[in-house]
């Protein structure tokens, strides 16, 4: 799955231990995200859309497109 999380990340200036504090997961599933390595689970998905008050799918788009 493709996402935004990265840029959006860096337009709020965080690094990815300040962005995980803030999903309360670890850096590296922050990493893992960005990268596309892992997709998180519905609920991460919400707390990450509230976190940017954004849709998630403004975030996240389905490889399926």
């Amino acid at each position: 799955m493709k996402n935004r999380l990265k840029a959006l990340r860096a337009e709020q200036n965080w690094t990815q231990a300040e962005l995980a504090a803030e999903l309360q997961v670890s850096r590296q599933t922050v990493n893992a995200i960005e990268k596309g390595k892992f997709d998180p689970s519905l609920p991460l998905a919400f707390k990450i859309a509230r976190l940017f008050d954004l849709p998630i799918e403004t975030i996240f788009d389905d490889d399926g497109k």
